[in-house]
């Protein structure tokens, strides 16, 4: 065989080969899947760290707003969350201090015409309900930062606003960033009012928030204690709640995609001792603080949200629907309105929704299980 005739059947084989080895390799060799986590983070969760722990995720940063703590709380909780776990170079972002009309005042006066509601996150200043197991929430004023159960941190925030940060983020990687969203959209919403073509340059939307008709699932007394509220009040839900006019500027705005994880699916999951047991069976820094600081008892509200997106073949049963948020103040202050497409409002909902009905749970914590015990770098000093 002559030298050019060996050359290029070489050359050829090499080609194949290269093909062949292409068509293999994992999907986040063609880059990681980027995401902004916007959060009122009450502490080490979950939530977070399913996303930071996924090998084929760049987390881009951790905006964060006041919701079930306060905003100042929680950037402590995610800068010190971050140093333990080795992750300080994830840039925490200072945002929303408080919603964009709501207040802990205009909170009492509804409560005062309408009745009570039973939880209010950073305004909960009066106890739980006779009999009920959860711990009690630590009242404080919005400029306080408690000690924290996983210690205080060392490193600081941004001096970047959240609402600036997501803007900026979504330009550098057009089409390319998931906002995640698993607090109140107060942060969202202001990035959508100060440049209009947020949504749409951003790849998609997919936020823990709303209720359409939950129901207890789970036999146990913190599912039964979690479910009364749905019994009589069933399209309202806290994030929504706590900055209405927040959500329905996000859910109006024209995203390419929207996916909503509202309190339906999470009914059927509970942290349970078997699970945090099993989450946080690794010696890394990681698994240890989490062990260390976690309440057990709770519905897995936002690492349902993460977990979806993460693999959305967990979803076993979804709806498109349009969704809205009343906003008018009266007694369906901040519930959550849905139409499906032939029923919907014209012209005011730019975008059908993905709404998760239902979650492959055992696929679902055997996710949570294996990222919770991945390998960290060593923690900051």
């Amino acid at each position: 065989m002559k030298p050019n005739s060996m050359r290029r059947r070489l050359l050829s084989t090499v080609f194949m080969l290269g093909l062949a080895v292409a068509a293999t390799l994992p999907a986040q060799a063609a880059g990681k899947r980027k995401v902004i986590i916007d959060d009122d983070v009450g502490g080490p969760r979950a939530a977070q760290l399913m996303a930071i722990q996924s090998p084929d995720v760049e987390v881009l940063g951790i905006t964060i707003v006041s919701g079930s703590t306060w905003r100042d709380e929680n950037i402590a909780h995610a800068l010190r969350t971050l140093e333990v776990i080795g992750r300080s170079d994830i840039p925490v972002v200072p945002g929303s201090a408080f919603p964009l009309l709501n207040t802990q005042e205009a909170t009492r006066r509804w409560e005062a015409l309408y009745g009570k509601l039973v939880y209010k996150g950073a305004w909960m200043d009066e106890k739980w309900p006779d009999g009920t197991i959860q711990s009690q929430p630590n009242y404080h004023a919005h400029d306080v930062v408690p000690q924290l159960a996983e210690g205080m941190p060392h490193t600081k925030a941004s001096n970047e606003i959240a609402a600036n940060f997501m803007i900026r983020k979504v330009h550098e990687f057009p089409g390319q960033v998931t906002i995640l969203a698993t607090g109140p959209m107060t942060n969202v919403a202001l990035a959508i009012s100060l440049d209009p073509s947020f949504a749409e340059t951003a790849k998609e939307i997919v936020y823990m928030g709303g209720s359409l008709n939950p129901h207890q699932v789970l036999p146990s007394k913190s599912a039964e204690q979690f479910a009364r509220e749905y019994i009589n009040t069933p399209r309202l839900e806290f994030n929504f709640r706590w900055d209405p006019e927040a959500a329905k500027i996000a859910l109006r705005a024209p995203w390419k995609r929207i996916v909503m994880v509202p309190a339906d699916p999470s009914t059927a999951t509970e942290l349970s001792a078997k699970l945090l047991n099993d989450m946080t069976k690794s010696s890394t820094p990681l698994a240890q603080m989490v062990k260390k600081v976690t309440e057990t008892g709770f519905p897995l509200w936002d690492e349902l949200a993460t977990a979806v997106w993460l693999d959305p073949a967990l979803i076993s049963k979804s709806d498109q629907l349009f969704v809205s948020i009343d906003t008018d103040f009266g007694a369906g202050y901040g519930n959550t309105l849905s139409w499906p497409a032939a029923y919907a409002p014209q012209g005011l909902i730019a975008s059908p929704t993905t709404v998760v009905r239902e979650v492959n749970v055992p696929a679902f914590e055997k996710l949570m299980i294996r990222l919770m015990n991945l390998p960290t770098p060593p923690a900051a000093k």
